[in-house]
């Protein structure tokens, strides 16, 4: 009977060499009366030779499929690609500029010499404006642009443009809207009968992003992050019939957030820098289970799939139970709008984009006098006062890679004060401006309290950028914003913080040779920069002995002889409802703000910030 042996095999040889170097040390150990002639001429030796050099081929390919399978580590573009989106980062093939776009229009005046807004125009959506030294550079203004309609979102500046005699003849209205270096294509595609997660690619050089896709039936299809999301935003317009509860804050909330179930839903996907991959759900549009609810017949005692309901993982966000992630086109054709562009090229100087294309405008009354309506449609114009920025290439794999890994962090989470500050100040400005926010844990008898998890204070701003009190319609928009970020266990409470209207009188004493009524302009601009809204934060103390500092390096100040704060209130007057007690809450030189969330305003400038030249 035969006996076996027991090989010393070694596991480290990983190239061609050492593996046939070993091949011959094996050959010589166990083997050594069947084969000895090992020169390279030998044909042992090429037996040999072709072992190790398949091994070698072998042993690289899988070192390098493991390494492709991390992140940190992946060289190859679609496997990188793939790996951003299992975790959730969508990767970009380009990326877009950014500017403000001043748009003006001039309009007659009335009898009074009050505005003639009949003739105001609208730019609807997705206008474009180009340079006119290169039409390559096309600019895409994506909201609406109604010069009748001011708020605090979407102000109008109104300013006197000609004069007869004594009175406006015309005046010119400006707004500012948001452009990004993109231009508008469109494609279409033609489904028979249905089937499932179908595909579609869209082949371009710089593809930004889907801008909306329309069926044949005039039906729109949503995109989603993934197929299983069936809860997506959508918006109203914060009208009477929509909601009479929230008709009085439409200046301030033009629109209404809501969630709806969709059905028609699409997710999309970069398989390469030029391709964009379009897919859509697995179900019938005939037979469709996604009207399933959560009932004790199908979750309770277990669901239809899963033998054991304590292993079967629940979304607070998402309690779908579905086979068909959206329903499959059928007979129908889809026709896809999508937006290219960007670059660095797209990163253009100021005072380039004058070149407004006008067949998007139109008139929002009829009847006008036909020739002053052809001089206002000829008045509009357009101009972009700072250059465009934020243009670049496609995302490279190192920015891949750390975006993924950020992303993994991340994962959109709402879990410490930080993050619900920064998800409620991510709320698009159509549903309401947020001003500031201030987010803390309740407090009941020093202890913290159980009932309520957070208490988020925010504050809206009116028209003249002042701040004020969010409206209700504001806070419900936040409401269902949060509702799909939110942990399942935590419950927030939207309140105001209170505003504390305050004033200046400060007292100077001017060096000679110094006129003494440019030095107090240059210290009330001092100061005025000092308060600046975008900087002020809520519970944020006002440090009087930094102020005198600051007043003291003004050019002609000799010496700061007083710094006097007043409490302004009085709705009637236009301040806050809300008075405070200046003198009592300051103590060492530092007003400290109230106990409860609240913020110091200086409500108009130009009036309560006071000063006055005194002698030495």
């Amino acid at each position: 009977m035969a006996t076996k042996i027991n090989r010393d095999i070694k596991y480290l040889n990983r190239d061609f060499s050492d593996i046939r170097s070993k091949l011959i040390e094996f050959s010589q150990t166990y083997f050594p009366d069947t084969y000895n002639d090992f020169s390279p001429s030998s044909p042992g030796m090429m037996f040999m030779e072709q072992a190790a050099y398949v091994s070698d081929v072998m042993s690289f390919y899988l070192d390098n499929q493991l390494q492709e399978t991390f992140t940190t580590l992946a060289r190859q573009t679609n496997n990188l690609y793939e790996l951003a989106y299992m975790f959730g980062y969508k990767p970009q093939a380009t990326k877009a500029a950014q500017t403000l776009i001043d748009i003006y229009q001039q309009v007659p005046a009335n009898a009074d010499g009050t505005p003639n807004f009949n003739y105001s125009l609208t730019l609807n959506e997705n206008s474009s404006v180009s340079s006119t030294t290169d039409t390559l550079d096309t600019f895409l203004i994506q909201d609406k642009c109604d010069f009748s309609f001011s708020s605090s979102l979407d102000p109008t500046e109104i300013s006197v443009y000609e004069v007869i005699g004594s009175i406006p003849a015309y005046f010119l209205l400006k707004k500012q809207r948001n452009a990004i270096s993109a231009t508008i294509k469109t494609e279409t595609f033609t489904f028979g009968s249905p089937q499932q997660f179908s595909t579609i690619n869209i082949q371009a050089n710089n593809i930004i992003k889907i801008l909306d896709i329309i069926d044949s039936d005039g039906n729109k299809w949503n995109e989603v992050d993934y197929l299983g999301q069936e809860m997506v935003f959508d918006s109203i317009k914060n009208t009477n019939p929509n909601d009479p509860n929230n008709v009085a804050d439409t200046g301030e909330v033009p629109y209404l957030l809501q969630l709806k179930k969709c059905q028609r839903r699409f997710a999309t996907r970069l398989t390469a820098e030029n391709n964009l991959q379009i897919q859509f759900g697995s179900g019938n549009p005939e037979d469709t289970d996604e009207l399933i609810t959560p009932n004790p017949n199908n979750v309770g005692i277990g669901l239809p799939f899963e033998q054991d309901k304590l292993t079967t993982a629940y979304s607070p966000t998402n309690f779908l139970f579905t086979n068909t992630y959206g329903i499959a086109p059928s007979s129908t054709t889809l026709t896809v709008r999508y937006l290219t562009g960007g670059g660095v090229s797209s990163n253009i100087p100021s005072g380039n984009l004058t070149n407004l294309n006008k067949n998007n405008i139109n008139f929002n009354n009829p009847g006008l006098s036909l020739p002053t309506a052809n001089y206002v449609f000829n008045s509009i114009s357009c101009n972009n006062p700072t250059a465009a920025s934020g243009g670049a290439g496609p995302d490279t794999p190192q920015e891949i890679r750390q975006k993924t890994l950020m992303q993994v962090a991340s994962q959109q989470r709402t879990v410490t004060l930080d993050d619900y500050m920064v998800r409620a100040m991510s709320m698009p400005p159509d549903f309401g401006t947020i001003s500031k926010i201030y987010i803390e844990k309740p407090t009941l008898d020093n202890q913290t309290s159980t009932v309520e998890t957070l208490c988020m204070y925010i504050l809206s701003q009116n028209s003249l950028g002042q701040f004020s009190y969010a409206p209700f319609a504001l806070k419900n928009n936040l409401r269902t914003y949060l509702s799909q970020y939110k942990m399942i266990g935590d419950s927030i409470d939207i309140k105001n913080v209170y505003i504390i209207n305050i004033g200046i009188d400060f007292e100077i004493v001017v060096l000679p040779n110094f006129i003494n009524s440019q030095v107090i302009l240059s210290c009330i601009s001092i100061l005025t920069n000092c308060f600046q809204r975008e900087d002020w934060q809520v519970n944020q103390p006002i440090l009087i002995n930094d102020l005198f500092v600051k007043l003291d390096k003004v050019e002609g100040v000799q010496t700061v002889k007083n710094i006097k704060f007043s409490n302004k209130v009085g709705t009637s007057l236009g301040y806050s409802q809300y008075a405070y007690d200046i003198e009592g809450a300051t103590q060492n030189g530092v007003i400290y703000p109230s106990l409860d969330p609240s913020i110091f305003e200086i409500r108009n400038f130009n009036q309560d910030i006071k000063g006055r030249v005194v002698p030495l």
